[in-house]
């Protein structure tokens, strides 16, 4: 059965954005003199850029403040924004969903000034699109509050919706939400308990009942 709502995460789930994130990052760090551990991309995947911020400044010993070091990393990320695809399947999903009149919203733990380039990249953009960006809310993911911001927006009991994440940070934010979770990881991984966790895009649309 079709949900009342659908509420998606961006980065890996509707956009193959991860690798530039990542890309992003180490050109930063190496250009402040910083060398990315091995283990980086596990480390950052769906966490906010002020916890990314913490780790690079307790761990690494980075010197900048946090605005000066988040323009630097966007001024990494943004002229990579151009080679930016979509996830494949997730967008023709999310206008499926369109159609059928489905409630359905963006929720990032990214910057609003990432959130509008990526979507209109990959031409998902129309006029009254919900989107919850981690400057919309006091507490990213994993905390439910971007979850429970979007079911507020849509108007929809967070029972009745579906969260969509591809990271850890992400699925626990929607399980917090109280909403089913559905964690669709890069690569087959175990999901946090409750979540319902897929492979790929025809495993997502018979979980939303397509």
């Amino acid at each position: 059965m079709t949900p009342k709502a659908v509420f998606w995460d961006m980065d890996g789930t509707l956009v193959d954005s991860e690798p530039l994130h990542e890309a992003a990052l180490i050109a930063a760090m190496r250009n402040v003199g910083l060398t990315p551990p091995d283990d980086l991309h596990e480390r950052v995947l769906g966490v906010a850029a002020w916890p990314v911020y913490e780790m690079m400044r307790d761990e690494f010993a980075l010197q900048l403040p946090f605005d000066e070091w988040i323009v630097h990393k966007y001024e990494h990320y943004l002229p990579l924004v151009e080679g930016l695809k979509p996830r494949p399947g997730a967008i023709e999903v999310f206008n499926e969903l369109r159609a059928l009149g489905v409630q359905q919203a963006v929720v990032s733990n990214s910057d609003r000034m990432i959130v509008d380039a990526n979507l209109h990249m990959v031409g998902l953009t129309y006029p009254g699109m919900k989107t919850i960006s981690r400057n919309d809310v006091r507490e990213g993911k994993p905390h439910a509050e971007p979850f429970l911001r979007a079911a507020y927006l849509a108007e929809v009991d967070p029972a009745h919706a579906v969260a969509v994440d591809d990271s850890w940070p992400g699925a626990m934010a929607g399980l917090a939400a109280g909403m089913k979770t559905i964690f669709w990881p890069e690569k087959p991984m175990e999901g946090p308990p409750g979540a319902v966790v897929i492979n790929s895009a025809a495993e997502l649309r018979a979980q939303l009942g397509l």
